[in-house]
């Protein structure tokens, strides 16, 4: 009988290399992307950590002449990536290691694609055909090493880099974006504090909750949506309670791959609204939106009856129903230390309005099952700041 631990590979939607152990496999995957002097892209926090050193000394002991960029911002700005591509640039890199929670992953993703652009980053927005401006001649080949399980964005083909000029998130797209191999090893998630393992755990399941109500017809998305939250529903607490639990760290791997995969059907509302969130005050992405997530929903309650409903028979609970559904997301919420309000994390309620109109903006707003106007998200802010669930 197999372990959820032992290591095996996948091709959906890129190689995915998963497994407790796998990071020994990182000399070999890179030497047969042609990397020999890799850039390894992370963030600020990890730099000096054993994590990093130890990824470090493994290339190093394969004669992979590897350097470092750790100048990525929680929330990863326009700025770190020029500072990046000048860093990929000046040192003759010919590859991206793309290394830590989603900012490093993001950076890292954003500054392989820039590499083979003679265009600014804001071209290629995820808006319309702007992708088609991209050459892809010189994009650099990435190997994306997550170490929190939460965004998924070893799988994804899109960055999120905030503008700090306009206090705005954009999507960055391109299909070359997408990583050569995403190597997921749940031993590197294992340090992770209780709160960070709840944080982007929430997030891993937002991003499957929004990607099943997104509308529009995707039953691949759909099924790997509700496998995810079951997973997330079973092994989260567990992972938080228990950080050297390798089984609950593996399934909530796989989740946080699933929910990328799931959402190339769409997300929505609490994202639109936790981009904008951490634009303008720098938040934790995965809290935020596992804070917004409930106030959104129940904006969302008239189009989403059904999904609510399907989503509880899929996590075995009895005839379930929108209200018994929401019960269950409340107490899960609370069950792995998840605050009730914006103003637990001193997110001030006075930027409503403004908030409500870059939400709309988003391009996340779209997959919204309810098109909300700016004035339901300024109201929506107003009410996850106040706790107003009613």
């Amino acid at each position: 009988m197999t372990s959820v631990t032992d290591i095996r590979q996948w091709n959906y939607p890129t190689r995915v290399v998963f497994g407790v152990g796998a990071i020994a496999r990182l000399p070999k995957l890179s030497a047969g992307l042609g990397m020999t002097r890799p850039l390894l892209v992370t963030d600020e926090g990890l730099k000096d950590t054993a994590l990093v050193q130890d990824t470090l000394a493994l290339l190093e002991e394969r004669d992979i002449d590897v350097a470092v960029f750790a100048g990525v911002k929680g929330n990863p700005t326009s700025g770190n990536v020029e500072a990046g591509l000048k860093a990929y640039r000046d040192g003759g890199h010919d590859g991206v290691i793309a290394f830590g929670g989603g900012s490093g992953l993001d950076a890292g993703k954003a500054i392989a694609f820039m590499a083979g652009q003679d265009r600014p980053i804001w071209d290629f927005e995820d808006v319309g055909d702007n992708w088609r401006r991209a050459r892809t001649d010189g994009v650099a080949p990435v190997i994306a090493v997550p170490t929190t399980a939460g965004t998924g964005s070893e799988v994804g083909r899109a960055s999120v880099i905030s503008n700090e000029d306009t206090q705005t998130k954009k999507v960055i797209f391109h299909p070359s974006m997408m990583p050569a191999v995403a190597l997921c090893d749940p031993e590197l998630t294992r340090g992770l504090p209780p709160h960070l393992t709840a944080a982007t755990g929430f997030d891993a399941f937002v991003h499957c909750f929004e990607a099943f109500c997104a509308p529009g017809y995707h039953p691949m998305a759909d099924g790997i949506a509700l496998e995810g939250m079951r997973l997330a529903a079973e092994h989260l607490a567990q992972a938080v309670r228990d950080g050297g639990n390798l089984e609950a760290r593996s399934h909530m791997m796989a989740v946080a791959s699933m929910g990328a995969v799931a959402f190339q059907k769409g997300l929505g509302g609490v994202h639109a609204l936790s981009h904008s969130i951490g634009a303008a005050y720098d938040t934790h992405h995965g809290l935020t939106n596992a804070i917004v997530m409930p106030y959104v929903v129940r904006a969302n309650r008239a189009a989403i009856e059904d999904k609510m409903a399907q989503i509880g028979r899929t996590l075995g609970h009895e005839r379930p129903d929108f209200e018994k559904t929401f019960d269950w997301l409340m107490e899960y919420r609370a069950s792995v230390g998840i605050p009730n309000t914006l103003a637990d994390i001193d997110v001030p309620v006075d930027a409503a309005d403004a908030l409500g109109v870059r939400s709309i903006d988003d391009p996340c707003a779209a997959g919204n099952p309810v098109r909300h106007d700016a004035e339901t998200y300024a109201d929506i802010f107003r009410k996850a700041c106040r706790g107003d669930l009613g």
